[in-house]
C-alpha cells in the first residue's frame, strides 16, 4: 500500500463504516490490523475473499495480537467455520461468532470474557469497510 492509498483513521468518536484497506492488499488465511482511533481490530481475509473482522486483543494474554494468528477451521454444529488460534497461549476461536472453541485449560486475564467482539465488514468497489459500532 502506497501512502497516497492508506485511507485516513477515524476519530474514536466516529462511527459506521469506516474504510481500511484495498481488498487485494489483505493476504488471503492471513490476518491484519487496523486501529480506529484508540481501538484495534484483527481482519482476515479467507480464500473465498470474505473477510471477518475481531478484537486484536487476547483476552487470555492481555496482549494486541490476534492478526497474527494461525487461520484454519473447525467443525461446529455440523457447519465448518473459519477460525484463528492465538499466536500466544494457541486458543481457538471462531472468526464469525468470536466464540472461544478452545481454552486450551487457561481462563482470561482480568475477568474478561473468553470471547472476542466481532464487527460487520462489507467490500465495496474493492475497498474493505468495517462497521465501528457507536459505543455504549
Amino acid at each position: 500500500m502506497t501512502v497516497s492509498e492508506t485511507p485516513t483513521l477515524p476519530e474514536l468518536d466516529q462511527t459506521g463504516w469506516q474504510p481500511v484497506c484495498a481488498l487485494r492488499h489483505l493476504a488471503p488465511e492471513r490476518g491484519a490490523a487496523a486501529l480506529f482511533g484508540a481501538h484495534q481490530v484483527a481482519l482476515f481475509r479467507l480464500v473465498d475473499d470474505r473477510v471477518l473482522a475481531v478484537d486484536q486483543h487476547d483476552p487470555f494474554s492481555d496482549a494486541f495480537v490476534m492478526s497474527r494468528g494461525i487461520v484454519g477451521s473447525r467443525w461446529v454444529d455440523d457447519v465448518e467455520v473459519p477460525t484463528v488460534a492465538s499466536p500466544m497461549y494457541k486458543q481457538v476461536f471462531d472468526l464469525t461468532t468470536g466464540r472461544c472453541l478452545d481454552a486450551v485449560g487457561k481462563t482470561p486475564v482480568r475477568d474478561l470474557p473468553a470471547d472476542l467482539r466481532t464487527f460487520p465488514v462489507r467490500v465495496v468497489e474493492g475497498v474493505v469497510e468495517v462497521e465501528i459500532p457507536v459505543a455504549p
